[in-house]
């Protein structure tokens, strides 16, 4: 697998991770109602589908290393649809994430 392809599949896993628990949010916290939730619960399940799909056979390596896509994207999606607005130290732990997501999933390896 390339790393484009896996990069590819992080970004996707985190659209469906990240909106799909925000969907729930929206529908519990702000009141939106049951099709928002069931909405997110779907949404959630892709996510776990979506993660299978990487190549590497070790759950705990493709987990870890999502960790870090997780935290940049949820940083991300709050600016987009929340207004949310990043200081230096959140993006700088954002990116201290991604620098760790990019070793566990794409240091050289000797099997």
């Amino acid at each position: 697998m390339t790393v484009l392809r896996s990069v590819a599949l992080f970004a996707l896993a985190a659209l469906f991770e990240i909106g799909g628990a925000w969907l729930v949010w929206q529908g519990i916290r702000e009141h939106r109602g049951w099709i928002w939730i069931g909405a997110g619960v779907i949404a959630l399940g892709l996510y776990g589908v979506v993660a299978t799909l990487q190549s590497d056979d070790n759950f705990g390596r493709i987990l870890a290393a999502y960790g870090g896509v997780f935290v940049a994207g949820s940083i991300a999606w709050g600016m987009v649809a929340d207004g949310y607005r990043p200081d230096r130290w959140d993006v700088f732990g954002a990116l201290i994430c991604l620098t760790g997501m990019a070793v566990i999933m794409y240091a050289p390896r000797s099997h």
